[in-house]
Order: C-alpha cells, then structure tokens, then sequence
C-alpha cells in the first residue's frame, strides 16, 4: 500500500506521487541541456528538488534526450569540513564515484584518487572531470545537489574549477552542470574574514539560467489526495481538500504530513470507512505542531538567524517590510518561510503559526493559566475574564516575561499570544493573521460548542501618537476583522511602550461600538 511520503526523495510505487518532471519546465531544462548549458535549479527545504534531480537523471540516461550520460551527487557530506579543502574535496569526488557506481559505471573510481594526489585538491575536482569525461563514450551530464551547503573556500574553489573547465566542453569537461540548493547561484555567500574580497570577479559567471521549483498548484493537491481516495476508498469532504489547500498553499511537505498524519499516524483516520473532514485535517495541524518534526522545528530555529529576524519581526507588528531588508528578504524568500509576491506575508498558515509558537516556546509552557479557569457553566469561553486576567499579568510580571522574547518590537504581542495559547491548548484554536503592513496583529479565537464553534476577535496594536487616533484606527480594523470571520465578539487590545507614562494611564478598558458592532477595549 502506498502513503503519502514526508522523508526523502519520492518512490512513485511505493508513495503518492505527482511526477516530478510534471513541475518544472521540462522543455526548458533539455532546451539549456541540449545547448550546453550550466544552470541553477533552486527551492526551499522539502518541496521536490531531490526527486526531480533523480527523475531528470533517469529521463536523461534513458535516452530520451539523445546519448548522455547523466550522474546525480549529493555535495552535502562535504559540508562538515567546511574550509579544509583537501577532505572536502575528496568527499565530493568519492560522492560522484559512488553514485556513478549505482548507475553500473566505475570510470570516476579509477581516476578521482589519482588526480587528487598528483595535482592537489585546490584543482583535483576539474582535473577529475576532465580526464572521466575524456574516458566516457558519451558526453556527461552533472547533477549536484546542496550545493549551496558547502562553506567558503570549499564552495569557491568548486564554482571556480568548473568556471575553468567550461570552455573544455563536451569533450574533456561535463556537457551540462545543475547546481541545486536553496539559494539562487547568484545569492551564494561565502564565508570570509571583514575586509577580505573575492579577487578576479565572480567565481561562477558561467550560470545561464536559475529555474526555481515552485510549490503544487490547487489541482496537483486535490490529485495527490485523490490517490489515496482511488486505492483506499477513503474520500475526503470538499471542505477537506480545501482545507488543506488553504491550510498549505501547495508548499509539498506540508500537504503529504498532513495527509499523513490524518490518514495513517492518526489511529481512527486508518479506518478507511471514515471521511477525512476539515476538523481531521485541522487536527493534524496541530498534531505536527506539538510533535515539532524536523520540517517545522529547521524553519524555527532559522527564525533566530538575524535576517530571518529583521523581516519576519515587522510582519509579527504589522508593520510594512521595508526596501532597506531587500537582501535579507530574498533569503527568507529562498527558505520558503515569506511569499515571493507583494505584499509581503508568511506563506502560509501553517508557517504564520509556527513561527509564534516557536518564538514563545520557551515562555508559553512557564505561564500557569488553566483553561477551566476561563471557561463558562454552559461551557462557552469568557474571552473578556480571559483578557482582564491577561492585563493584570501584564502589568505584573512584563518586565520579566516580555525580556524573554528575541523579537523585541513584537514582544508585547507575542506575549499575548503565548498566554491565549496556553489557554486554549486545551481544546481551541488560536488563529493568527499578520504582515500586510496594516499596522496591526490580528487575533481569532475559535472555541468548540456542541453546535459548532464560537469565535472571537482579538486585535493587537501598539500605540503611536494619541490614545484617541490610535482606538478610531483600531476599531475601525477590529469592526472589519468582525465582519470578515463572522465572530461572536470583538475585543481591541492596544499596547502602550511609553515608559515615561504610568501603569494607572496605561490600564483600562471600555466597551463601545462602531455602528451596531460592540468592541471592548483593553489597554495595556
């Protein structure tokens, strides 16, 4: 039986499968191949790029795309050696021997080890090259993958041997060159001490093109669950495969762990006779949330990466990301965590979850709130108890709490989405909306009830200017966010950072409305 795969490259007969090749621009990539080309393939973490090299790999060996000779390697092993180039290099020549190996050939086995001893690492790996592509009846195709783990010298001097064999091609060098990774060619960083440049120019200015792998559209999710549905019989609700586009946006990992946990770890989802729901699948978010697996826990501990910080901190505020974070934000872009498309926002929310989770981690299991303390004789949640309890532990104990926290603008509310999560770990949800640059951090509240769920609004800002200016913006948001999701109630939370005004000016909260809508207001 097949599953849906969240660990290493795609087997299509063992898991659901969209086939690779279907996701790039296949056209393209024989068309740069074909020419002679080195080229970038590029993606975030878990979204296909493995499978494709392989899939490639196996199209080009099969003849398809005339008598190449194509050989796929991943660098990565290399990366521990950082810039000691000697075993580094030895590394990557033995990674491409082995794999040269699977595919029945050994003509890099005899070669590599001499090369690197008569000519020294700082040129064995072209000089390797040459002399295999010279033995190889057919011209050769590289394909190296996480390239861009390699570290400074050591990734320097690959990128500059294979700009010197170049002109070499086909005949004494590789005919074709895919660099694959993360980053973009052309947004390699290398390690070097203050000061110290790169001297002769750029070390890879043969590239021709960076082709990017994009995340599955609408119609590849819903197929990839159809899969499951075909061999099974276990259907999904319309309701469920929009949820886990919505819940996803496509990024691949997230859909098969979703899909995954729902259907196989989930003990009751492997009753095959019970409909996977939207209530399944968004208990499987938060099944992957507390299990913390390595997808979601690498994203996290990128967020304390000081260009992670300085894009997502003002998304965490509402703020707008400026022009001045243009480099850190393509580097949050190539991580998959923000949207390549304007304005600015995490890509999903999935991710628009995780990253305040996990930025409030080492608080939200210290505050000791119990959910029945807030919930209502009929079994409803008190939001405004909720808030009047999270305005007096503000006032006592921020100083402490909100130190805590690595984003300091956005740790007046962080702080408060780390108590309403602790609060509802114990049977809601807490749904966030941030980072259109609004000026504002938006709050829902979803509590279970027999008939359905209730749901609160609670929206977030920091004062700027008047107290009066500062409600009027707040509440005209706050009475749209209502009107949107349909809540039960409204609540404007606004965080005051003076320090020179007192905690007696800061404390207080009123109710009022905005034509007929009723919002509470809570200052902080």
């Amino acid at each position: 039986m097949r599953f849906f795969n969240t660990e290493g490259p795609m087997r299509a007969h063992e898991q659901y499968t969209i086939p690779p090749l279907d996701r790039i621009a296949l056209d393209e990539t024989l068309a740069l191949i074909a020419r002679g080309q080195y080229f970038a393939l590029y993606a975030p973490r878990q979204t296909g790029k493995t499978s494709t090299l392989l899939a490639l790999r196996d199209h080009l060996n099969s003849g398809a795309a005339g008598d190449l000779r194509a050989v796929y390697a991943n660098l990565e092993d290399a990366q521990v050696f950082r810039e000691d180039l000697e075993p580094a290099m030895r590394t990557i020549l033995a990674m491409i021997a082995r794999q040269e190996r699977l595919l029945g050939d050994d003509l890099l086995d005899g070669i590599w080890s001499d090369a690197l001893a008569e000519v020294g690492a700082g040129t064995a790996f072209g000089e390797a090259l040459t002399r295999w592509c010279r033995a190889s009846p057919r011209p050769l195709v590289l394909l190296l993958d996480e390239v861009d783990a390699l570290v400074g010298d050591t990734l320097l001097s690959l990128l500059r041997q294979l700009r010197s064999g170049f002109p070499q091609r086909p005949a004494a060098f590789p005919a074709s060159v895919v660099l694959c990774g993360v980053r973009d060619v052309r947004d390699y960083r290398i390690a070097w001490a203050p000061g110290t440049e790169i001297a002769g120019g750029s070390p890879f200015n043969i590239w021709a093109e960076s082709l990017r792998l994009g995340d599955l559209d609408e119609g590849e999710v819903h197929a990839l669950l159809r899969q499951h549905t075909e061999e099974t019989g276990q259907s999904f609700t319309p309701e469920a495969l929009d949820t886990v586009w919505e819940q996803t946006c496509g990024q691949p990992w997230l859909v098969n762990a979703l899909a995954c946990q729902a259907c196989f770890r989930d003990r009751a989802g492997r009753d095959r006779s019970r409909e996977v729901t939207a209530d399944h699948l968004l208990a499987a978010r938060e099944a992957l949330f507390r299990r913390r697996d390595t997808h979601l826990d690498y994203l996290g501990w990128r967020l304390s990466d000081d260009r992670v910080r300085r894009v997502v901190e003002p998304l965490l505020t509402g703020a707008a990301v400026g022009d001045s974070t243009a480099e850190d934000l393509g580097y949050a872009r190539d991580l998959g965590l923000v949207t390549r498309d304007d304005p600015v926002r995490i890509a999903n929310p999935i991710y628009r979850e995780m990253v305040p989770r996990e930025l409030t981690r080492p608080v939200r299991f210290s505050l000791l709130e119990p959910t029945a303390r807030f919930v209502t004789e009929d079994g409803g949640l008190d939001v405004p108890k909720l808030l009047r309890r999270f305005q007096e532990y503000f006032r006592e104990h921020s100083e402490h709490w909100v130190g805590r926290f690595d984003y300091e603008e956005a740790r007046p509310q962080l702080f408060l989405q780390a108590f309403c999560q602790r609060v509802m770990n114990r049977g809601g949800f807490v749904e966030r909306e941030y980072g259109l640059g609004r000026g504002r951090t938006d709050l829902l509240l979803r509590w279970p009830r027999d008939d359905g769920w209730d749901r609160f609004v609670v929206e977030c800002k920091v004062r700027y200017g008047s107290r009066e200016e500062t409600e009027r913006r707040g509440l005209e948001q706050t009475a749209a966010y209502l009107d949107r999701c349909d809540a039960e109630a409204g609540h404007l939370v606004i965080f005051d950072r003076d320090p020179n005004r007192s905690w007696n000016d800061k404390i207080y909260h009123r109710e009022t409305t905005v034509g007929e809508t009723p919002i509470t207001i809570w200052g902080m």
